[in-house]
């Protein structure tokens, strides 16, 4: 797939930012000032100087940048090359700037190393999923471009703790979780931002994945403007609803650190909430 960088200025962020040119989702918002503000808001509210933060799916790195702004130690992972490549000259563009560090993985985090093959959305740049050996793409892409990427267990080139980690894997999301273990183990206190899509979920059964975040310690919600803790079994019926190509969610959870985190009047509108859903 050929595609152009187009850099654009983001107000706020200090630092001029590359994106793909023709990207429908992602590349726009940027543009525009910002991506996922509620996850991004979340994600820099326990970003503190000196931690660690993993990044899987850094797609174009913003995230990634967010945090080496923030002076974390950074690492993202991002295999699709041409996406890969933006995502490097942003973290690079950040390390300039400091306090952190960031460094850029070219591989998708997986239960196990080797290779796959990984489906190429047209329009979308940030919905790329790793296909199971032997395995068609999903019906929503037939047809799309496919290309091999590799593939590494994050146990084997980060060590822990981390204070933060996002995982938005298009569906890989169990996988990567499972070649994370040891980072998990080592990070007592963490926050977690998680494309929660049983659609795409490859590896295990949805209430498999909410359920070993439960037994990991996790308090779970999801991430909005005013997240609130939800059970799982809550989490898996809401995921349920409506069209199962376009649900989802992004999850968010912690333990070992404060669920709530984006001040009082979020605070007062996530309680609000969760009593009406009572």
């Amino acid at each position: 797939m050929q595609t152009a960088a187009r850099t654009v200025t983001v107000p706020g962020l200090g630092i001029e930012f590359d994106i793909l040119a023709d990207d429908t989702i992602i590349g726009p918002a940027i543009a525009g000032g910002s991506w996922e503000a509620h996850e991004t808001a979340l994600f820099r509210a326990h970003l503190v100087p000196g931690c660690k933060v993993v990044d899987l799916g850094a797609n174009v790195g913003w995230f990634a940048v967010q945090a080496v702004l923030a002076g974390a130690e950074v690492h993202a992972f991002e295999p699709v090359p041409f996406i890969a490549d933006l995502a490097e000259r942003n973290i690079e563009r950040a390390n300039a700037r400091g306090p952190g560090r960031g460094v850029l993985h070219r591989c998708a985090a997986g239960a196990a190393p080797g290779s796959a093959r990984i489906v190429l959305a047209k329009d979308n740049h940030g919905d790329n999923r790793v296909l199971d050996a032997g395995g068609a793409a999903p019906a929503d892409l037939a047809g799309a471009e496919e290309l091999e990427i590799r593939v590494e267990r994050v146990d084997d080139l980060v060590s822990g703790p981390a204070r933060v980690l996002k995982i938005d894997t298009q569906g890989s999301e169990w996988l990567a979780l499972q070649g994370a273990r040891e980072l998990l183990a080592a990070s007592p206190q963490l926050a977690l931002l998680l494309e929660f899509w049983p659609y795409a979920l490859r590896g295990c059964e949805p209430k498999a994945l909410l359920d070993f975040l439960v037994q990991q310690g996790f308090t779970l919600g999801k991430a909005t403007a005013a997240p609130y803790p939800i059970s799982a079994a809550r989490l898996l019926q809401q995921a349920s609803h409506g069209d199962p190509v376009k649900g989802g969610f992004d999850l968010y959870a912690v333990r070992g650190l404060p669920f709530h985190v984006l001040g009082a009047k979020a605070r007062l509108k996530s309680v609000l909430r969760s009593l009406r859903e009572e």
